[in-house]
């Protein structure tokens, strides 16, 4: 697992049902594309998030592959509609067969 990994996730607190809403995630990740060398010209091995997904209520809202150029801590800034009550699972998962998770509900007002 990669140190100092850190998902963080904005959605609202509520929408009313129908309602299309922003939701913003950034994880903190060095991404390391592993093709740079160390000071001893040795290949720092590749360690990125390679895929990004966002489910809710267990329905797949986006799927997102992610290859070596990505950016450190990677930011997704999306729109889903909600039609009901509910909760979000955002999973990020990195080259070394780490996963972070977190989730965040929403109700319906």
């Amino acid at each position: 697992m990669a140190s100092g990994v850190k998902p963080r996730v904005k959605v609202p607190k509520s929408a009313a049902a129908g309602d299309s809403i922003v939701i913003k995630t950034l994880i903190s990740h060095k991404m390391e594309s592993g093709q740079r060398k160390d000071s001893d010209g040795n290949v720092i091995p590749r360690s990125i998030i390679n895929r990004f997904t966002c489910e809710f209520n267990g329905e797949s809202v986006i799927d997102v592959a992610m290859e070596p150029a990505i950016s450190t801590n990677p930011y997704f800034e999306f729109e889903a509609t909600v039609p009901e009550a509910g909760e979000f699972k955002f999973t990020w998962y990195d080259d070394d067969g780490s996963v972070y998770e977190e989730s965040k509900s929403i109700a319906i007002g």
